[in-house]
C-alpha cells in the first residue's frame, strides 16, 4: 500500500491527478492509501511522516507549495514530493527541497505515469531496509522507518509501526541487535526509539510523530540527546 497525498486547491486538477492515479493503479496492480489536502496550510496543519510520495500544488491561496514544503521536510526527510505547477520555473526551487520531479499542468497521463513509475522505483530503494518479524507463526516484513519505537513488557515484545502494531515473544537486547546501526536507540529499559519519529525532547520524555510520549532514563539522556543530535545531521546512531 502506498501512502500518497494530493494537495491541490483547484477541484478539477485535484480530480484528474486523482483519476491518473485510479488509473495508473489498474494498470500496474499498485494499492494506494490517498488523503486530499486543499491548501499547502492543511497539509503541514495535519501533516505527520506517514506518507511515501506528495504530490503538491505550487501555486495556493493560504499558504504555496514551495513553502508547505520546506516545513514538511523539518519533519520528514524521506516523503518523495512531486511538484504540479503550471510555471515551469518554480521548478528549480524544487532541488532546495529534494524534490523529485516535477509535473506541468494540464498533466497528460503519460508524463505522470513515467514519473510515478520513477518515484515508485526510489521508494523501493528507500523501502528496502527492513526486518522481518515472527508473528503468531507467520513472518511480517516491516520497513524499518515504518517503526515509531519497540516496547518491552515482561517478556513481550510490542512493535509500534506507523499502521499498526506487532506483538510477539522476545527480549528488547534481541531487538536492539537487529536495529543497531539503523537509526534507533534505547532510551531507558522498555523502549527503543526510531530517531527519525522523535518530534521533540522534553525534559524526561521523548515525543514521537505519533503523539506519545516515551520516556528516556536519567543515565541515557545524554547519550540520547547525543545520538539524535547526531542523526538530525547525517551520521548514524550510536
Amino acid at each position: 500500500m502506498i501512502r500518497i497525498g494530493v494537495v491541490e486547491d483547484d477541484p478539477n486538477n485535484r480530480r484528474g491527478l486523482l483519476n491518473h492515479l485510479a488509473m495508473y493503479s489498474e494498470e500496474h496492480g499498485t494499492e494506494f492509501a490517498i488523503t486530499e489536502f486543499t491548501d499547502g496550510a492543511e497539509l503541514v496543519e495535519r501533516y505527520r511522516p506517514e506518507y511515501d510520495l506528495l504530490l503538491l500544488d505550487v501555486q495556493m491561496p493560504r499558504m504555496d507549495g514551495l513553502e508547505a514544503a520546506h516545513r514538511v521536510r523539518e519533519v520528514d526527510s524521506d516523503v518523495i514530493i512531486i511538484f504540479v505547477t503550471n510555471m515551469a520555473q518554480y521548478a528549480i526551487k524544487g532541488y532546495e527541497v529534494d524534490a523529485l520531479s516535477y509535473l506541468v499542468k494540464p498533466v497528460p497521463y503519460f508524463a505522470f505515469a513515467q514519473e510515478m513509475g520513477r518515484s515508485l522505483a526510489r521508494l523501493q530503494r528507500q523501502q528496502g531496509d527492513s526486518v522481518v518479524l515472527t508473528v503468531g507463526g507467520t513472518l511480517a516484513r516491516v520497513p524499518t522507518t515504518d517503526i515509531v519505537y519497540v516496547e518491552s513488557v515482561k517478556h513481550r515484545i510490542t512493535v509500534h509501526t506507523l499502521s499498526g502494531k506487532y506483538s510477539f515473544s522476545g527480549t528488547l537486547k534481541a531487538m536492539e541487535q537487529e536495529l543497531e546501526g539503523r537509526d534507533f536507540f534505547r532510551s531507558n529499559s522498555c523502549y527503543i526509539v526510531n530517531l527519525r519519529h522523535v518530534t521533540r525532547v522534553e525534559q524526561h520524555t521523548c515525543v514521537m510523530t505519533n503523539g506519545e510520549e516515551l520516556q528516556v532514563s536519567r543515565p541515557r539522556r545524554r547519550a540520547f540527546l547525543e545520538a539524535l543530535t547526531d542523526f538530525v545531521g547525517g551520521k548514524p546512531a550510536r
